[in-house]
């Protein structure tokens, strides 16, 4: 591995961990806000949607420029929700008004997220040789799984009251933070700033792509034609249908295991959010352990996905703490090891057919895409007061059905065309433009 890759990885560690942490603080304030429970789902929702607003702008941007570059930049993005979620509770303006806010902070945090993606991602394609790319994913994957750990456990610690106290008589922090969530928001500042530092340290590739267009229009245009591309390659759907509804089935179970561990198993926040942590331990073991397999037999990790569906379908039956350990864990495992693989022949094949930058924003888009719709459905179900388990036996017989169905496509494909396994490993990037 090349020195700027650890920096790429370090940035997106820090990055990703102030993200993560960030989301329970903004849990934290909409709860001291009073605000309703679809709420939090919904501020999600807002995050997710800059994702798909911005997919056609976000690649361009990213390849028309050095990545370390764009991504000092967008993290800068970030920093600024943050800063702006800080003073949500310094101005009396009522609590609706502050709930707002706290919308539009984390709206623009998820602007930043968005165009940092295809920069993160493509920087990866740029640095790494095809044959490097599972283990080069492992890694990223591992550890960004590993920031969500982090991120989670470090909000939920933040807000927690002896650390909160702690910190609000601490001479350097008191006179600036009057709250518990500007305390932790405050520290969650400086994660920013120190992945600011790793962005800027960041060497150039070399690689350099064709001018990109200017044209906003020209850009959606040729923005649906890349979608297209993707989605047409026999490969390419097939990884572009797993990885988008294992990021809408995240998203969505990150939301539910801490409704599930208020209301199930009876947590407070700052517990519940150790929950999602326990989860992402797995994901990382996971992910390790999937750097093993040869980007050619990424597709034999699909019938994992069925398993994992399955596995969602124990929580409402676990209470003991060692079988709600042991039962997220093992989620987080499967996840980890079939999402690795696909990712990374997903990000193989974009960069054959298009550029990094693009289909990187491809993927984010349709990902993020069906992220806004689960998040929907979700919100919904909250919004019914149907009960938490309900939800989960839901989301988790989605998964495997839709697995399964993905695992007969797949087989479809091979059948029509056995050519298709000689194509993974290709070099070259941009054949489906010229």
């Amino acid at each position: 591995m090349k020195k700027g890759f650890y920096l790429v990885m370090a940035a997106q560690a820090l990055s990703s961990l102030a993200d993560n942490a960030l989301l329970i603080a903004a849990i934290a304030l909409i709860a001291d806000l009073q605000g309703p429970d679809w709420m939090v789902p919904m501020m999600k929702w807002w995050f997710a949607l800059a994702y798909v607003v911005l997919a056609a702008f976000v690649g361009a941007f990213a390849d028309s420029f050095p990545k370390g570059r764009v991504m000092f930049t967008t993290n800068a993005i970030k920093l600024g929700g943050c800063i702006l979620m800080f003073t949500t509770q310094m101005v009396d303006v009522g609590s609706y008004a502050q709930l707002v806010q706290v919308f539009v902070a984390y709206t623009l945090v998820g602007i930043g997220a968005a165009a940092y993606s295809p920069a993160k991602y493509g920087i990866v394609t740029e640095m790494l040789p095809p044959d490097m790319l599972v283990k080069g994913n492992s890694w990223i994957e591992g550890l960004t799984v590993l920031s969500i750990i982090l991120g989670t456990v470090l909000g939920g610690v933040l807000i927690s009251p002896a650390v909160s106290g702690s910190l609000l008589a601490h001479p350097w922090v008191g006179p600036i933070a009057q709250t518990r969530t500007e305390a932790a928001i405050l520290i969650i500042g400086v994660v920013y700033f120190l992945a600011a530092i790793c962005n800027l340290l960041i060497p150039r590739t070399g690689v350099s792509y064709p001018k990109q267009q200017t044209n906003p229009f020209k850009l959606i245009t040729e923005f649906g034609c890349y979608v297209g591309i993707l989605w047409k390659d026999k490969l390419g759907q097939i990884s572009l249908a797993v990885t988008t509804l294992f990021w809408g089935a995240g998203a969505t179970l990150q939301l539910i295991v801490i409704e599930w561990g208020a209301r199930h198993l009876g947590y407070p926040l700052e517990r519940s959010s150790i929950l999602m942590g326990v989860a992402a331990v797995g994901t990382v073991a996971g992910s390790i352990l999937a750097g093993k397999v040869p980007l050619k037999r990424a597709l034999s990790v699909l019938p994992l996905g069925v398993i994992m569906g399955l596995t969602v379908l124990l929580m409402p039956f676990v209470y003991e703490p060692w079988a709600v350990y042991s039962v997220l864990l093992l989620i987080g495992a499967l996840s980890g090891f079939f999402v690795v693989p696909m990712n990374a022949l997903l990000q193989h094949r974009g960069h054959v057919l298009l550029s990094a930058g693009h289909s990187i924003a491809v993927q984010n888009f349709n990902e993020q895409l069906n992220i806004l719709l689960m998040l929907a459905l979700y919100s919904l179900m909250l919004w019914l007061n149907l009960p938490i388990n309900s939800i989960i036996v839901f989301f988790g017989l989605l998964v495997a059905s839709l697995m399964l169905l993905f695992i007969r496509w797949s087989h479809l494909n091979h059948k029509a065309d056995p050519t298709l396994l000689h194509q993974i490993g290709q070099h070259g990037h941009g054949q489906a433009l010229h």
